[in-house]
């Protein structure tokens, strides 16, 4: 067999940008961004529900005499409350990935 014949070639390349233009949904992916690194909606959710936790428990105490159903329906609002902070503060990072950073 012949040995195989070896060539040192120099190659020279030009990196151009594609010839869509700029990306139209440029303003629309830094709004998102924006959102998500703001935390809108998960601090309007719990604004909102922490205004119905104080309706809800200030209805409770203007009750002259509760009966079951109410007291239940106040420890349902009140120990959901746990739940949801648990979660908001629980979820710093969730997109983390989608930023460009890694996930923990």
């Amino acid at each position: 067999m012949d040995a195989p014949i070896k060539k040192k070639v120099d190659l020279e390349l030009e990196v151009t940008t594609n010839n869509i233009g700029a990306n139209p949904y440029h303003k629309w992916i830094h709004l998102a961004k924006t959102v998500d690194a703001w935390r809108i909606f998960p601090r309007a959710f719990v604004s909102v529900y922490i205004y119905l936790l104080y309706e809800v428990v200030t209805w409770f105490m203007t009750l002259d005499t509760p009966n079951l159903e109410q007291a239940g329906l106040v420890s349902i609002v009140v120990g959901a409350m746990a739940a949801v902070f648990g979660i908001y503060a629980g979820t710093s990072g969730q997109s983390n990935s989608f930023k460009g950073g890694e996930d923990k």
